[in-house]
């Protein structure tokens, strides 16, 4: 079966703009069975949750780990609005998944090959398959636009 990543990323970015909406940084994860039935999805919350911890990706796997009864999520798909940190890459190689499929390339920290490749590290006892560049526009110019309205000061400062 084929898995369609064009619609697990446009409910990735749908939870990214629902980030933006609370005045978080606009990332979403969805993460899915190898058949692409969504286990989770979540997007940041670092500042309402005051936790540092809390990306898209890190919350979506602790959703999935509960509901699997299992911090192992072999044969799962973590899907990504932006190539993630190398906390949350570090945290998919833990959990065991399968695929990181992912849309825009982070230039800064980015861990899954453009800055760190920690999701397929040569001394790791697992690697992740790596799928980049899904909606890569339409999730590269939410960040984007986020961060411009931001300087604006026509998003909610962060204190």
């Amino acid at each position: 079966m084929e898995i369609d990543y064009i619609f697990l990323m446009k409910i990735a970015l749908a939870e990214a703009e629902k980030a933006w909406t609370e005045g978080e940084v606009p990332v979403g994860a969805v993460l899915a069975d190898q058949e692409g039935n969504i286990l989770a999805k979540a997007h940041n919350r670092c500042i309402s949750l005051n936790d540092p911890t809390a990306h898209a990706e890190i919350l979506a796997i602790r959703k999935a780990a509960k509901i699997k009864k299992n911090y192992r999520l072999n044969n799962t798909i973590l899907v990504v609005t932006i190539e993630p940190c190398p906390m949350c890459a570090g945290a998919a190689v833990n959990a065991r998944i399968e695929k990181l499929v992912f849309g825009a390339h982070d230039p800064k920290t980015g861990s899954a090959g453009s800055v760190y490749d920690i999701a397929f590290g040569k001394k790791l006892n697992h690697n992740i398959k790596i799928i980049s560049g899904i909606l890569s526009e339409e999730c590269g110019s939410l960040l984007k636009k986020f961060f411009e309205m931001k300087r604006k000061g026509e998003v909610p400062k962060w204190s």
